[in-house]
Order: C-alpha cells, then structure tokens, then sequence
C-alpha cells in the first residue's frame, strides 16, 4: 500500500540523518526505482526533502520534523520491535505498515534508547511455525483477513476429511497456530462459534450482508479455552518417550505433517547417545499404540506403564515370532 509506503519512508529519513535512495530502498524492501517515485512523491505532498550532494552525501529531511514519543521505555520498545512476524503480517496485507509502525517508533526515541532497542531485539526472533513442517500458504487467506476487517458475511465451501461441506460464516477473527491458519467464525445456521483451518477452505465468496460481532466475544479468551478443550478430546493421552535420531525423522511419517504440531507438545535436544525426550499427545491408546510402533526400534515409552507395557508385549511377540528356527 502505497501511503504506509510513504509513511515508513517519512519516519525513516527522520530517524536517518542522512540515505541514499539505494539503502533507503533495502531498508524498506523495494526497487530503487520504486523509491525514487516515493521520495518525489513526499516532495509533491509538501515535505522539506532535499538532496546533500557529494561522496557521503543523500536525502535528508529538514531538521525539525520530528514525532515525539515520549515516555516509551527500553522494554516497551524492545517489545514492539520484538512482535514481528514477517510471514504473518505479509499474509494479512499488514507487512508495509509494519515497517511503518517501527520506523516510526524509531524515529521518535532518543538516541541512546534506540540503539538498546536495538541490540535486545537482535537477540530475539519469533519464529511461529512448527519444527517438523513449514508453514501453510492458504489461498483463501487474503478473501478470509478481507471478510474479517469489512465484517462481512462469507459462504465457503471446505474440504472435511473425503467430501466437501458448505457454510455460510460470520468471520470473527484469524489465529496463527504453528504456522497453521486457523478461522474463527459464526455459523450463521445454528448461531454456533467454530474452527475452521484456513487451507482446507476452497473457496470464499463474500457478500455485502454485515453482521454485528457478539459483544461479549474476545478472540484470545474463546481461543485459549476452545483449543484447551479440543485438546482433551481429541488427544487425551500423554506420553513421555524416549526416541533415536532416526524415529525423530519418521515423525512426519507417522503422524502426518498436517497434525504434527499439536501431536509433538515437546522435543528436547538429542543427548550423548542420539535418543532425545520428547513428550506426545495421541488420540487413544490403541491408535496411539500403533503409531507407536510404527516408530519402533527407536522409541522407549518412559510413561505411562500400561503402554510401555503394552510396546513390550508387542516387541516381545515379534521377537517371538520373527526369531531363526
């Protein structure tokens, strides 16, 4: 979007002395042509630009224009400059006035308080996706962030296991869950709030019918309560393991990358032997029995007994069964 463009721009020469239009364009991720347009661009807008020439010259703003913000704390910038996830914000349309948003942060802290900013924020890094699969890139998800912002209703169909179902939603919002979209919406048929991942949704088209948001909805709170709840039901049974190098790699295999996240709740590092602790939740004892063996020779079920009991006996049968006659 071209004015969050320009914006960022605004606050980025505020915060720097003095740029040429080639690290102005690598600082805000666009061609230097591109930049060129937006620096004439301010100077049509009415914005005192102007041109130091010579070997370490650039463009600079007149002194005075700056934004005051004033009482920001190091810790209160470094969390602003510490929330960024690129891949999110790029899929919402929000990645420019992001840029935005720091730049103009930066550009109104005191010297010495944007370089601690700095330097704590370059030692954190929010990484959403999961380790064993890499983020969805959902089609759907700039016509779903569109319905959200307009609050417009939508009817979708989606991909429910072998067939397909149609809805028509009242979207509420969008969570990022390890790198997985995820829709939160109204059913407009029974009135009931669901989850819908953003990728299986195969088609959107929206309507101008607004609906008005449940006043008492909060979208982390129904989050942090529906996916608590989820959990229980649909993986109930935790267990602490013990697995090679070469079960680590089957992980994707056996449980699917589609439902890795929420199976592998922890992973720890691989110890002086290659096993490495990890904890997983599975549907049940059964199902979870044969993934488990599915990972075999290189798993030991720490807990809970019953099913390290069971793994044995079935390890034992093999034995049995498969030793030279």
């Amino acid at each position: 979007m071209k004015a969050e463009r320009l914006v960022a721009l605004l606050f980025t020469l505020q915060r720097r002395r003095s740029a040429t239009a080639a690290e102005l364009a690598a600082e805000l991720g666009v061609s230097e042509r591109t930049m060129h347009r937006d620096l004439a661009a301010l100077r049509d807008a009415g914005v005192p630009l102007w041109t130091e020439p010579g070997r370490h010259g650039g463009f600079r703003l007149v002194d005075g224009w700056r934004s005051g913000l004033d009482g920001l704390t190091a810790r209160e910038a470094v969390a602003l400059f510490a929330l960024g996830v690129p891949s999110a914000l790029a899929g919402l349309g929000l990645d420019t006035a992001s840029s935005a948003a720091r730049a103009k942060v930066a550009a109104g802290m005191p010297a010495e308080l944007r370089e601690h900013a700095a330097l704590v924020a370059g030692r954190f890094h929010l990484d959403a996706p999961g380790w064993f699969g890499s983020p969805d890139e959902p089609p759907a998800l700039a016509a779903v962030a569109q319905a959200v912002w307009a609050q417009r209703r939508v009817s979708v169909s989606y991909r429910r296991r072998d067939k397909v179902a149609s809805r028509e939603l009242e979207p509420l919002g969008l969570v990022l869950k390890a790198g997985i979209w995820y829709l939160v919406a109204r059913v407009v048929t029974d009135d009931a709030l669901r989850t819908y991942r953003v990728s299986r949704i195969l088609s959107v088209a929206s309507s101008d019918v607004p609906f008005d948001r449940p006043p008492d909805f909060d979208l982390a709170s129904w989050w942090h309560s529906s996916s608590a709840e989820f959990e229980q039901v649909a993986r109930p049974v935790r267990v602490r393991a013990r697995l090679d190098r070469t079960a680590v790699r089957e992980l994707r295999r056996v449980f699917g990358g589609e439902h890795l996240a929420d199976t592998v709740v922890s992973l720890g590092p691989p110890g002086d032997d290659g096993w490495a602790e990890a904890e997983l939740a599975l549907e049940g004892d059964e199902i979870g029995l044969g993934q488990l063996v599915a990972l075999s020779p290189g798993v030991e079920v720490l807990e809970p007994a019953s099913l390290r009991a069971a793994l044995a006996g079935i390890g034992a049968e093999l034995a049995a069964r498969n030793a030279q006659r």
